[in-house]
């Protein structure tokens, strides 16, 4: 009778079966923990939101949203963001395939997308600051500038990440460890995205028709 420990093919086969396994647990891991941050930052931005709805009409004698917002340019840098949104699902395809060429080329895509809207926010506040309307201005303005700011800054954080994710797959490829890395990037830039829009409608929208 033959023993399956002494079969050298049997033993790889488990190994290889070992591995298969342990990675498989690894990617769970990983896209559990992610899904775990994104629920903590929903938290802190909901905490932002809360903020800015105490104070939105605590003006100080200062100017309201209907006198400083500029609603074609906030509307051009939605356009912007939920543009990157649709060419970052372009990619997924692609990533399933094992493509790493148009992923890459769609991720590039999105960072320029994501560059464009983090260069137009840039320019609102400078030009809001401009006016003497800063963050110091009132306790409106500190709220908007804090929540506004601290989304750009997310923004900024997810071009940044796209960059890494450019460089790595251009010298490793689409192994399993970078399309997790991808889909957690993903999970990330579509919260953004959901986030912009609460932002768009409940701080400029309302802000100016109220």
């Amino acid at each position: 009778m033959t023993d399956h420990a002494d079969d050298p093919g049997r033993s790889i086969t488990w190994h290889r079966v070992d591995e298969d396994g342990h990675d498989h647990e690894d990617g769970n891991a990983t896209l559990l923990g992610f899904w775990i941050y994104l629920m903590s930052d929903a938290l802190i931005f909901a905490s932002l939101f809360a903020m800015f709805g105490v104070v939105s009409t605590s003006y100080a004698g200062g100017p309201v949203p209907r006198e400083i917002f500029n609603l074609p340019l906030v509307a051009l840098n939605t356009g912007l963001l939920l543009a990157s949104s649709i060419t970052f699902g372009e990619a997924m395809p692609h990533l399933a395939a094992g493509r790493a060429a148009p992923v890459r080329v769609w991720l590039a895509m999105t960072g320029l997308l994501g560059a464009g809207f983090v260069g137009v926010e840039l320019y609102e506040f400078g030009h809001l600051v401009s006016e003497g309307a800063g963050p110091q201005r009132s306790a409106f303005l500190s709220a908007f500038f804090t929540l506004v700011g601290t989304h750009g800054a997310h923004v900024t954080v997810g071009m940044i990440w796209i960059a890494v994710m450019l460089a790595q797959i251009a010298r490793n490829g689409l192994t399993p460890a970078m399309r997790r890395r991808v889909m957690c990037l993903s999970m990330f830039w579509h919260f953004l995205d959901i986030i912009w829009i609460g932002v768009f409608t409940f701080v400029y929208l309302y802000g100016v028709v109220r």
